[in-house]
């Protein structure tokens, strides 16, 4: 029987979704600086890295406004409560990171009891709606490939092959919708979605 692997949410995400949070609660107001990036490092107990990643998860969702020397600063409440309503659709998506896990354990058709976990991952994310057609694909990420140590976002990887990255899974996890700032290392395992070329096209972009 395979060990289970541990569901992980990065830290930089769980670090935005907290702020997000205070703002709707209206602990932190419009106009409000909160903290310099180094702050946030040593409230969440983090590196200054993931205190950065976390901010700029908000900058680019509009959410706050970072400058150097400034601190961080609120800059809108709307958003901030839409961020966190797709929050609520997140929840029952770890649910199904459960029901992915004892998959795993109960079937030795891995990829089968995947595809099948990752059809409704796909149905409760509403920013894949609009591909629910597509199926999901699976590739290993080999010593030989251009892009180790680099970030998804880095590679422009859905410009380039088309296809959107939903899982990764690594050595000891399995992290899904990893985001923009996840880093590609030799032995991972890329699960993603796309049209009938993609398995093709992901394979000859990331080796060649």
């Amino acid at each position: 029987m395979e060990k289970k692997l541990p569901v992980k949410q990065p830290k930089y995400q769980l670090i935005a979704e907290d702020i997000a949070g205070k703002i709707v609660e209206g602990k932190y107001e419009v106009g409000e600086k909160i903290y310099a990036r180094s702050s946030i490092a040593t409230q969440y107990g983090v590196s200054a890295e993931t205190a950065r990643r976390a901010i700029a998860v908000l900058q680019d969702l509009n959410i706050v406004e970072a400058t150097k020397g400034s601190g961080v600063i609120i800059q809108s409440y709307e958003r901030a409560v839409e961020f966190v309503h797709r929050l609520k659709d997140v929840k029952s998506v770890r649910i199904l990171q459960n029901e992915l896990e004892n998959s795993i354990e109960r079937q030795k058709k891995e990829l089968e009891d995947i595809q099948s976990t990752l059809f409704e991952f796909i149905n409760r994310t509403n920013r894949l709606q609009s591909i629910n057609p597509f199926i999901p694909f699976q590739i290993e990420v080999t010593s030989h490939c251009l892009f180790l140590n680099k970030n998804i976002g880095e590679l422009l990887f859905w410009q380039q092959t088309g296809a959107t990255i939903i899982a990764i899974k690594k050595e000891t996890e399995l992290v899904l919708s990893p985001g923009p700032y996840a880093i590609l290392q030799a032995g991972d395992v890329l699960y993603f979605i796309g049209n009938e070329q993609s398995y093709s096209v992901v394979q000859q972009f990331l080796n060649s």
